[in-house]
C-alpha cells in the first residue's frame, strides 16, 4: 500500500482537488476503505487527500484515476473549471436518473452525499408514470412549467406552474402532464435515486 500523504496547512488548491476525489467516490457509492484497497493506497492517505491536507502525488494520480474510472486529468483540471464538485452541480453536467415510465426524464440536481436529492423532473404532454408507487422518503414538489395531474393516497389534484405539495412517500402516489406542453418539476426526495424502487 502506497502511504503519500504528510499531513501540511491546508491549499485551496489542494481543498478543491480533495473535494472533486470525495464527490467521485461518492459519486461511485464508495466508502473510503474501498476506493483505497483498489487504489492501493492507505485509508489515512486517501483521507487526507479528500480533506485537503496533502497534495495528490504524481504516483497516487494514476492509480486513483483508474480505480475511479476516470482519466487522471479530471482528478487535476483547475478547481475553477466548470465540473461538479462536492457542493454544486453545474447546469452542463447534469446525470440522469433512469426511468420506467415513457415521456418523463429525470435530471440529478443535487450534488454526489447530499442528504436530500433534488431532481428536475420533465414529463412530455400525455406522458406519466405507468403504475401508482410508494417507497421510504418524503418528497416535494414545485412546478417550474406546464401543468401536472398529482394523485397521491386516491386523491387527484391539477397543478399549475408555481404550484407546489408535500407528502410521505410511502403513500401511494403516481403522475402526469394532462396538458399540451412539456411540464417541469423542481422535485426534492429524501431518498437516494438508487433506493427508489417505483413505477417512473
Amino acid at each position: 500500500m502506497l502511504d503519500d500523504a504528510t499531513e501540511k496547512p491546508k491549499d485551496d488548491a489542494d481543498i478543491r482537488v480533495g473535494r472533486r476525489v470525495r464527490a467521485l467516490r461518492l459519486e461511485r457509492n464508495l466508502s473510503l476503505a474501498e476506493l483505497a484497497a483498489k487504489a492501493g493506497v492507505s485509508i489515512g492517505a486517501l483521507s487526507q487527500i479528500e480533506r485537503g491536507l496533502s497534495s495528490l502525488r504524481v504516483k497516487v494520480i494514476w492509480p486513483l484515476a483508474a480505480a475511479l474510472d476516470i482519466e487522471p486529468s479530471a482528478l487535476i483540471t483547475d478547481g475553477n473549471d466548470a465540473g461538479n464538485d462536492l457542493y454544486c452541480v453545474r447546469a452542463d453536467k447534469r446525470r440522469q436518473i433512469p426511468v420506467k415510465s415513457e415521456g418523463i426524464a429525470k435530471a440529478l440536481l443535487s450534488p454526489p452525499g447530499a442528504t436530500l436529492t433534488g431532481l428536475l423532473v420533465t414529463v412530455e404532454a400525455d406522458g406519466g408514470t405507468a403504475e401508482a408507487y410508494a417507497h421510504i422518503g418524503h418528497e416535494f414538489g414545485y412546478v417550474l412549467a406546464g401543468e401536472a395531474e398529482l394523485v397521491v393516497d386516491s386523491t387527484k389534484y391539477v397543478l399549475k406552474a408555481g404550484d407546489s405539495f408535500a407528502f410521505k412517500s410511502t403513500l401511494l402516489h403516481a403522475f402526469r402532464n394532462p396538458g399540451a406542453e412539456p411540464c417541469q418539476i423542481l422535485w426534492v426526495n429524501t431518498t437516494k435515486p438508487s433506493e427508489v424502487r417505483d413505477g417512473a
